[in-house]
Parts: C-alpha cells; sequence; structure tokens
C-alpha cells in the first residue's frame, strides 16, 4: 500500500515536471517571435531617421556681391566761419519770380527752338567755374548732379525730349562712367612671388571727369501773346551732353544724358550764384542768367519749316552754313513781331 502511494508521488512529480517544461519552451519561443518584430520595427525606424536627416547638398551658387555704377561727388562742406567781408544772406531767401500768366486764346504765334550752350565760349565761362562753396562745387554739371541725387528734381530720359520716362541717380551713372567691370589680377597676398600663378577678381569702376561735359541743349518756345504784344521765351528743358567716342578715341557723336524740367529746377538754381569774373561781389544767380538770356549758343534744331523734325545738321552738313541756318531762324522769330506794328 504504502508502495503504491510512493509510486503515485513520484508520477505526479515527474508529470509536473514534464509539464513545466513544455510551458517553458512555448514561453520563449513567444518572447524570441516579439524580440524579432521589435528589432525589425527598429530597423525600419532607424532607417527612416537616416534618410530625413541626410544632409541635402546645397546646388544654389552663391551670391556674389556686384558693384552698381556710381558718381562719387563731393560732399558739402560748411565753413565754421563767415567766410565773407560781408554776412551774406540773401541767397538763401532768393525765390524765383512767377512766369507771366499767357491764355492759349492769347498764343497767337507759337515756336519751338532747340539751342547749343558750349562752355568753351568765353561768355559762357560760368558753366565751367569749378570753385568749391558752401553748398559744394559750383560746377553746373555737379549742381544738376547733385540735386538729382537728393531727390530735389526729377531726370529724364533721353529717349525724348517731353519728360515721359524718370530716370534714376544709377541710370544716369551707368550712361556717364558706365558699369563696373571685373577683371583677374594676380594674387600678391597669397602667392607673393607669382611663382603659383594665383589670380583673384578685382572691381574697376571708372571716374566721372566733368571736364568731359562741354555742352547744354537747351529746349524753350517762343510765344507771342497777343494781350500784352510781346513775344515771351521760356525755357522748357536742359541737357548736358555726352560725347561718345570709338574704341580708338575718336570722335563719334553726341546725345543728352538727361533731361531736367527747367520750371521745376528755377526754385534751386535761385539760390545757385554763378560766376562773374568781373566783380565777384555783383553776382547774380543761375536761375536770373539764363531768365536775362545771359549765354551764348547756336540754334541746332527748330519747328520752323521743318516738317521731319530733324537737326540742323541732318540737312545741313557744312558746319558754317549750319550755323547761318541757325541765325536764319532767330531773324525768322524777329521779324514776325517786327511786321506787326506800323512805322
Amino acid at each position: 500500500m504504502k508502495k503504491g502511494i510512493i509510486k503515485l508521488g513520484l508520477f505526479a512529480i515527474l508529470l509536473g515536471l514534464a509539464v513545466g517544461t513544455v510551458s517553458a519552451q512555448t514561453s520563449r519561443k513567444k518572447h524570441k517571435r516579439h524580440t524579432t518584430t521589435s528589432k525589425k520595427k527598429n530597423t525600419n525606424k532607424n532607417a527612416a531617421n537616416s534618410q530625413a536627416v541626410a544632409p541635402v547638398k546645397d546646388t544654389v551658387p552663391k551670391a556674389v556681391a556686384v558693384v552698381e555704377a556710381d558718381i562719387k561727388l563731393d560732399t558739402p562742406r560748411k565753413s565754421l566761419r563767415n567766410d565773407a567781408a560781408v554776412e551774406r544772406l540773401l541767397i538763401k531767401d532768393r525765390t524765383p519770380l512767377a512766369y507771366e500768366h499767357i491764355r492759349e486764346d492769347d498764343a497767337v504765334y507759337r515756336q519751338r527752338v532747340w539751342r547749343e550752350i558750349d562752355v568753351h565760349e568765353k561768355m559762357n565761362l560760368p558753366f565751367a567755374y569749378a570753385a568749391t562753396e558752401d553748398n559744394g562745387n559750383q560746377r553746373f554739371i555737379n549742381i544738376l548732379l547733385n540735386a538729382i541725387r537728393n531727390g530735389e528734381v526729377t531726370a529724364f530720359d533721353p529717349i525724348d525730349d517731353r519728360f515721359t520716362t524718370p530716370m534714376t541717380f544709377k541710370q544716369i551713372a551707368e550712361k556717364l562712367v558706365g558699369k563696373p567691370k571685373v577683371i583677374q589680377i594676380p594674387d600678391f597676398a597669397n602667392d607673393p612671388d607669382g611663382s603659383k600663378g594665383l589670380m583673384k577678381d578685382t572691381t574697376i569702376s571708372a571716374e566721372f571727369d566733368p571736364e568731359k561735359v562741354s555742352k547744354y541743349w537747351i529746349k524753350e518756345e517762343w510765344v507771342f501773346d497777343k494781350e500784352s504784344s510781346r513775344l515771351y521765351v521760356r525755357i522748357l528743358g536742359i541737357a548736358p551732353i555726352q560725347t561718345i567716342t570709338e574704341s580708338d578715341g575718336t570722335f563719334r557723336a553726341v546725345t543728352p544724358a538727361f533731361w531736367v524740367y527747367y520750371p521745376d529746377l528755377r526754385p534751386l538754381l535761385a539760390k545757385y550764384e554763378c560766376y562773374n569774373g568781373k566783380n565777384y561781389g555783383a553776382r547774380m544767380s543761375w536761375e536770373e542768367l539764363f531768365e536775362s538770356r545771359m549765354f551764348a549758343s547756336r540754334i541746332i534744331k527748330s519747328t520752323i519749316d521743318n516738317p521731319g523734325d530733324k537737326f540742323i545738321s541732318d540737312y545741313i552738313k557744312d558746319p558754317i552754313l549750319a550755323l547761318l541756318e541757325g541765325d536764319n531762324i532767330k531773324e525768322k522769330i524777329f521779324n514776325y513781331e517786327q511786321d506787326l506794328w506800323q512805322y
């Protein structure tokens, strides 16, 4: 009896060990499958992260600093003391007189005339006066450029002389001095003796020479007012002339650099005095010089008997005959007024 009970106990122990072994193996298999799946998931995540973090190559070229054309004008330096024997306050308060109004019905005669002023002529020497005063260099081209750069007047493109297309100071600089050029020069900083042949870029900008602006064009209109029985002349625009040369320096042509509307320029010119070689104290303003016609010029174009709107030089090639034709145009305008009177 005791032996039977002992056998049953041993059988129960063996059966329990067998069941424990089977359950342990089953749990190991499940754990292995779970581990494998997690590894696969981790691998996929790492791949995704590696794709997201991978640096992107920059295919856009780096921006290179572009040097724009510019005209270097002297900044006005005011005197810290009274640079005169008298107090000069009148020039600061000068304002131009308003033009007398002309009704359209009273303007029975109108002709337009284009003139050329050469600064080399003796009467036009004020245009070349190069002294420096409190308001800067007194050369006429410098006065115009400073006014345009400061936004006091508007410059217009010379595609026509009707003031249709405004110009910026940058565009004017490109016309007068050209765009800066980039050239290669030896890099002596990194290659002192030049044995390596290293080169570097450098920018060359041309300097503006006011001496090259030696001519100006003036566009004006002559009007006869029947109400006052007077012949008026009104300046409409002023343009500095740029001389175009070939690569070898020979003359090619002349063209306006820009146009400035003269009525907009009058208040500014009234505050600038022009040169008077005979009396330094009794100098007139630039506005008075133009209104008083204190300059020498020649007529290069007019609307009188000119249906083709051509310059005199286009149909008269001889310069002497072209000069005489300009005088003939001036005489025709003068005779119109004189012929209206009886003596």
